[in-house]
């Protein structure tokens, strides 16, 4: 920082530290006088973050199917619930209740962890990674600038971007619904 952060009578000093790895980010300092005591804040622009994304992630879910719902109804059939039904205070019928039901629903739907590649967003393609990037850089340029050019460039790539990613969300889940054993009658008959 080249500016003072305290301010007092007669004297001026530099207190404060920012550790930053200066080679890997381009950055600058600013200082944010609030006039609320002799020391200012100071305010730091990070203008090239980028966060990479896992490649792995782990995905905890329940497999629930045709068979897992058969052994439940039968484990709920075959369930004796005295303790339900002889009971007479309504919370512990409660508590009865949602322990046997809870305890027959986790083994009959065990939870499997998996490793999965990272894919929140199947539809996001390379070439839409490669325009968010773009759109970032583009976005860090207009908001610094006061060039009337630039804000209306950088909306018409945003109406782009925007197309173009519902373009791929429609295509995707147009291709999940034509694979689907479970189609609503309104997609069979249109």
């Amino acid at each position: 920082m080249k500016f003072p952060t305290r301010i007092f009578n007669n004297s001026c000093t530099l207190i404060d530290n920012i550790y930053i790895k200066t080679y890997r980010y381009d950055f600058s300092v600013r200082p944010l006088i609030n006039g609320l005591s002799n020391h200012d804040a100071q305010i730091i622009n990070l203008s090239n973050i980028f966060i990479s994304i896992p490649r792995h992630i782990f995905s905890h879910t329940r497999k629930i199917d045709s068979s897992s719902v058969s052994k439940f109804t039968f484990l709920l059939s075959y369930e004796n619930w005295e303790d339900v039904f002889l009971e007479k205070n309504v919370n512990i019928i409660f508590d009865n209740f949602l322990n046997t039901y809870l305890r027959i629903f986790y083994a009959s739907f065990p939870v499997t962890k998996s490793q999965n590649s990272y894919k929140s967003k199947p539809w996001l393609t390379n070439g839409i990674r490669i325009s968010y990037a773009n759109k970032r850089k583009l976005y860090l340029t207009y908001r610094n600038s006061n060039d009337a050019n630039h804000k209306k460039y950088y909306k018409k790539c945003c109406e782009i971007s925007s197309t173009v990613i519902m373009a791929a969300k429609k295509v995707h889940y147009n291709k999940l619904l034509l694979k689907s054993n479970n189609k609503p009658k309104l997609l069979e008959h249109g």
